[in-house]
């Protein structure tokens, strides 16, 4: 696991994003910006899941039950959004 807040300087969504996708790393986040940038502009990524109002002691709990049920949905460029009450998927492609 990487958390980009012990990163020197914040290098920006973008290099973020494409960091992520050299490593081959599935990019767990609570800003919308980042799906943005896969969908709108067509960036490349291995899966971004986004966290949506979950308090930072449940944000784990969560992650863990969207990776096991996603996480080859995931690997295979997903995009979920994990919220309290459901979680939704838009597959790659």
């Amino acid at each position: 696991m990487i958390w980009t807040g012990d990163w020197e300087k914040d290098p920006g969504d973008e290099e973020i994003l494409n960091y992520a996708e050299r490593e081959g790393r599935v990019l767990v986040t609570l800003d919308k910006d980042f799906g943005e940038l896969a969908i709108v502009f067509d960036l490349p990524h291995s899966g971004i899941m986004r966290l949506v109002n979950l308090p930072a002691k449940e944000q784990g709990a969560f992650c863990l039950e969207a990776l096991k049920r996603y996480g080859e949905a995931l690997s295979d460029g997903a995009i979920v959004t994990v919220e309290r009450n459901r979680i939704r998927i838009r597959e790659s492609g």
